[in-house]
């Protein structure tokens, strides 16, 4: 407990303590001094000599340990990190094999591999660039022309061999989905703000990086295997928000799905993610992936950094990675980071996606390939004009979380979700409240004409069926296809997600009845509906293919709607507030952008697709 500092007047001589009630003019004509307590308090006590050790103790330790500070964590981790490989190595030798030994070894070989990464990154490149300035500059442009086309012309004959040998021959099915790439990259390019002065570089190497992840991801049996397999550890993983749910909302909380099932998944996965920044664990798997794509591509640091990030956050959080430069950024780097935030949708939300059954491992391919696809088509329809005046080496030092400690960040990601979770569900009840709205109000219109079933489903089933067609959707699939894509750009992605999680539940009671009756059991379809004549049972809807499932989910993985120009507007605004009149001009276009780079990714799926 604190002491009472003790006072004492001159004039009067009487002692008091601060809470003693005086005269005001008395106090007015009093001088106070302090009387100082004893240095030694209690010096002739055992207890008071054993005190006054201790806290000279602390004090030294104190000054100790803020002198060695980085020493010591540097100590502490290795030590943890001794610890975990002996741990490590013991787990290899007591039981290998099994697929709980699989996943130790890849994650022990992955985290390794971005330790070392981001470790030595800086070294690297600082040793390059020494390469680099050693050699004379004429020489080295020269080297680097030579080294640049013919990098191109082994990338597109590899390109184009594949395709003529492993799809033409074998799926030629599959080429509708290279006409979609052509027709998107032909379109934005004639509405481009400047055609003469696009770089095709990062165009060319945009798609080519798509190009690459999907041939891994879908085309190589132990890249979709490895895919399919981190599909399913994040299936696994998201399944832990039940145990939350269940404690707050009951046994019955599975009788609401989207309340209590859904939306605890994005305050779960929103805590992980705050505690993995904490760790560093965010900051340094970004840092390496934006460096990736800013080698490649050519592009620069902010955005390249920000592509990185949209991986893994929203629209709204990733740009936080480089906030201090946005108010100088250039008008095509500002236009790069909203494509980016457009083109694809943070891990919190992809959760959910999972939860209405919705592929996670066609997710993941679509939330990594959507990263270069997004600078890409802004480098396409939105041309670099300007000179870029940001230092390079300063936009990758990203500080770490301002939580202290690991408890502090689960609990403010948790916080942070209260506004996302509010976000989504009052967006979701606001738009499906008014779509049931409008489509009522076209049916009556529909009515007075004649004119039976005319809703907003019907309108997009037509309006959106070429893009569906050109991305290499079956056919008899495209309108539903083409109204998911309505649903996604007029309402948001939620919203079609939840549309499609239907039709893929009525392609599992399709797959039961063809298991019962075989594969030409007999259907009828009554426009978009199909009916089991068997079972006379009615798939309201209908379901999709295999290729569609997979062209579609690609496609829809976006926040590139009507919703989130308001919101990205909002956010950015705040972060650069004198870039509001730039950021509003190019809000639209970026929105649109961010919708093609979604379906160039389906295209680039679509091309790959497999039957297995």
């Amino acid at each position: 407990m604190a002491e009472l500092t003790e006072y004492k007047p001159h004039e009067s001589g009487e002692t008091n303590f601060g809470y003693q009630n005086h005269d005001e003019d008395a106090e007015k004509n009093q001088v106070y001094t302090e009387v100082q307590p004893p240095e030694n308090p209690g010096s002739s006590h055992p207890q008071g000599r054993c005190s006054a050790f201790i806290g000279v103790a602390q004090r030294a330790l104190g000054t100790w340990v803020k002198k060695n500070r980085r020493q010591l964590i540097i100590g502490i981790k290795a030590v943890v990190f001794l610890l975990y490989f002996a741990y490590f190595g013991y787990a290899m030798y007591y039981r290998f094999g099994d697929e709980g030994s699989i996943r130790l070894l890849a994650c022990t070989v992955l985290g390794v591999l971005i330790l070392l990464l981001s470790l030595t990154s800086d070294a690297i490149i600082q040793k390059l660039g020494a390469i680099c300035a050693s050699v004379n500059l004429s020489r080295r442009q020269r080297a680097g022309t030579i080294l640049r086309w013919v990098l191109y012309v082994l990338m597109a004959g590899f390109a184009v061999i594949f395709v003529i040998v492993d799809i033409a021959l074998r799926e030629p099915r599959n080429l509708m989905s290279l006409t979609g790439m052509a027709f998107f990259v032909i379109v934005l390019y004639i509405t481009s703000t400047d055609p003469a002065r696009v770089n095709w570089h990062p165009v060319f190497w945009g798609m080519s990086l798509q190009y690459i992840f999907a041939l891994l991801i879908i085309r190589t049996t132990w890249g979709y295997d490895a895919f399919q397999w981190l599909g399913d550890r994040v299936t696994e993983l998201l399944k832990y928000s039940n145990a939350g749910a269940q404690f707050v909302f009951g046994d019955k909380y599975t009788y609401h799905m989207f309340a209590f099932q859904v939306l605890p998944v994005i305050v779960y996965f929103s805590s992980l993610i705050s505690v993995l920044y904490y760790l560093g664990v965010m900051q340094s798997i970004i840092g390496i992936i934006g460096r990736f794509l800013a080698f490649c591509l050519d592009t620069s640091a902010t955005e390249s950094l920000n592509a990185a990030g949209n991986i893994f956050v929203g629209q709204t959080e990733s740009p936080l990675l480089i906030r201090p430069f946005m108010e100088t950024m250039t008008r095509s780097q500002l236009h790069a980071v909203m494509t980016g935030g457009f083109a694809t949708v943070s891990g919190s939300v992809l959760g959910a996606y999972v939860s209405y059954g919705v592929n996670a491992s066609y997710l993941l391919g679509a939330s990594v390939m959507s990263a270069p696809a997004a600078l890409a088509i802004s480098k396409l329809t939105c041309p670099e004009t300007e000179v870029n005046k940001i230092d390079e080496k300063e936009v990758y030092k990203m500080e770490a979380g301002s939580s202290h400690n690991v408890i502090e960040a689960a609990s403010s990601g948790a916080s942070t979700a209260i506004q996302l979770v509010a976000n989504v569900a009052v967006n979701v009840m606001a738009f499906l409240a008014i779509l049931e709205f409008f489509n009522a109000t076209l049916v009556w219109f529909g009515d007075r004409v004649g004119v039976d079933g005319l809703t907003f489903q019907f309108l997009c089933s037509y309006v959106f069926y070429p893009m569906a067609f050109l991305m290499g959707v079956d056919t008899q699939d495209c309108r539903r296809v083409a109204q998911l894509i309505g649903y996604k750009t007029f309402t948001n992605e939620f919203v079609a997600y939840i549309e499609m999680g239907k039709l893929l539940d009525n392609g599992k009671v399709y797959s039961n009845y063809t298991a019962t009756f075989g594969p030409d059991a007999p259907i009828e379809h009554n426009g978009l509906d199909v009916t089991l004549t068997q079972w006379g049972t009615v798939l309201i809807g209908g379901f999709l293919t295999a290729r569609s499932e997979l062209i579609t989910t690609y496609a829809l993985c976006g926040f590139s709607n009507l919703g989130s120009m308001g919101i990205q507007l909002g956010g950015l605004g705040a972060m650069a507030p004198n870039r509001k009149t730039d950021l509003s001009r190019l809000v639209l276009r970026a929105m649109i952008a961010g919708n093609v780079a979604c379906f160039m990714t389906a295209c680039i799926a679509g091309l790959f697709f497999n039957q297995r």
